[in-house]
């Protein structure tokens, strides 16, 4: 009866729930408002729950590090839980569920917001240890985020620092790298940043961000696949 009281887009967002986190909801209301950027309203939207998730989902990771590697000091565990909870790797996540067909969002002449999918999944992650508590919160993420999104062999010896990759990367080829970041205007709340990465007065790729460093973060990404350094 309580399934079949929803109303056709709440029956959806039930059913996409279930898919990313594995459980049938029973206050969709919370996942509606986890998936509202502020695009649409200025006084409600997902950002508090993403605040509330981003702490919840730091805390999962930690205590699932610290248990699946009882030998490995502090430093070991704080770089590889940085990698999981990094925007750039829950952007990947969010991308692979497909969350950019559930986030209500408005459409607005621009490359693109950068951190939505990410920004999304944490706030899912706060809308479910609000309903159900931390326990049952943990367990979902562990099996259906962690485990099946999240290489951890690979994260251990996979380096994320672009920039740095791409530096090192020049120095030892005697080229000269510099970065042109601008601000572009998207809207009247919305501004993104753009950063051109050149190497020896040659554009080799843009990047962009809601930060000067997100920028040049994603230039350097690209450039690091366009040079091929692995």
């Amino acid at each position: 009866m309580f399934f079949l009281s929803r109303s056709k887009e709440e029956k959806e967002l039930i059913s996409a729930i279930n898919f990313i986190l594995g459980y049938k909801t029973r206050k969709p209301e919370l996942y509606k408002l986890a998936l509202l950027h502020k695009s649409i309203r200025t006084e409600e939207s997902n950002e508090r729950l993403e605040f509330l998730g981003d702490a919840i989902l730091g805390l999962i990771v930690a205590k699932h590090l610290f248990k699946l590697y009882p030998f490995k000091n502090e430093g070991f565990l704080t770089k590889i839980r940085s990698k999981i909870v990094s925007r750039e790797s829950l952007n990947n996540v969010g991308r692979k569920i497909g969350l950019k067909k559930l986030i209500n969002i408005k459409k607005i002449k621009t490359k693109s917001y950068d951190s939505i999918n990410g920004d999304a999944l944490e706030a899912i992650i706060g809308a479910c240890y609000l309903e159900k508590g931390f326990e049952f919160c943990e367990k979902k993420v562990v099996t259906k985020i962690i485990v099946p999104y999240f290489d951890l062999d690979d994260l251990t010896t996979q380096t994320h620092n672009f920039k740095s990759k791409v530096l090192e990367w020049a120095q030892k080829e005697r080229k000269k790298i510099s970065f042109i970041v601008e601000k572009t205007k998207t809207s009247n709340r919305f501004s993104q940043f753009k950063s051109i990465l050149k190497l020896n007065g040659e554009k080799i790729s843009v990047g962009y961000g809601k930060s000067k460093k997100n920028a040049e973060k994603d230039a350097s990404r690209i450039a690091c696949e366009k040079l091929e350094l692995s």
